[in-house]
């Protein structure tokens, strides 16, 4: 392994490391809660980390990680205004929000743009059409949580973590776990075997909430 892979490894590393602190943080709070919450600090990790995520996808030329980031990219941001963030900051606030807006499409437009690019991404020896395939269907059911809590959250006015959020993770989290066995992905194999553990931890809270409640 060369130094360049190391540290493009290091970096997928520190991004899932991220996405764990935000699932532990969760955890932890709604352990103490005794129900599912949705903490401030689980969206601003959220956001960090699926930017460096979204590079370490882009310098493994995997087109699938790098889908799996946008859905939830918007949906990070959109929670943080739920939860008033960028109104304390003013002008500066809106500024930030704004050119974190923007950042996907400008990537996304700055691939498009460059014919090699782009044909690496979607040629890369290392995953063929069928795998593409697959890790992305992944990626895609793994963002749709996102989109669905995004919906639930509007509907009710406020940022919450709602039980079929839990039961698409694990079933997007099962799909990209064995997507990163067979890539001999050892930062996604890593991330997803964690995350597992806290989706279906927050069922079990989530249906003892419940049960309480109907008691």
């Amino acid at each position: 392994m060369t130094a360049g892979q190391i540290s493009i490894y290091c970096l997928g590393l520190l991004a899932q490391a991220l996405f764990s602190a935000r699932i532990l943080v969760q955890w932890i709070k709604s352990e103490k809660a005794g129900k599912v919450v949705s903490p401030t600090l689980f969206w601003v990790l959220s956001l960090v980390a699926s930017l460096l995520f979204f590079i370490y996808g882009w310098l493994r030329e995997d087109f699938s990680l790098m889908l799996g980031q946008f859905i939830g990219y918007y949906v990070y941001i959109w929670n943080l205004s739920a939860k008033g963030v960028w109104k304390p900051m003013g002008n500066p606030g809106k500024v930030l929000a704004a050119v974190l807006l923007l950042l996907p499409g400008v990537a996304a437009v700055s691939i498009c743009g460059n014919p090699e690019a782009f044909s690496t991404l979607f040629r890369n020896e290392g995953i063929p059409l069928w795998l593409l395939i697959f890790g992305s269907a992944g990626q895609i059911i793994f963002s749709l949580r996102f989109l669905y809590q995004f919906i639930y959250s509007s509907r009710r006015g406020e940022s919450v973590l709602p039980f079929g959020f839990w039961i698409i993770s694990t079933t997007g989290a099962l799909l990209i776990l064995t997507y990163g066995i067979i890539r001999l992905d050892p930062v996604v194999i890593l991330a997803q075997s964690f995350g597992l553990c806290s989706y279906i931890r927050n069922l079990t809270i989530w249906k003892k909430e419940h049960r309480a409640k109907e008691s």
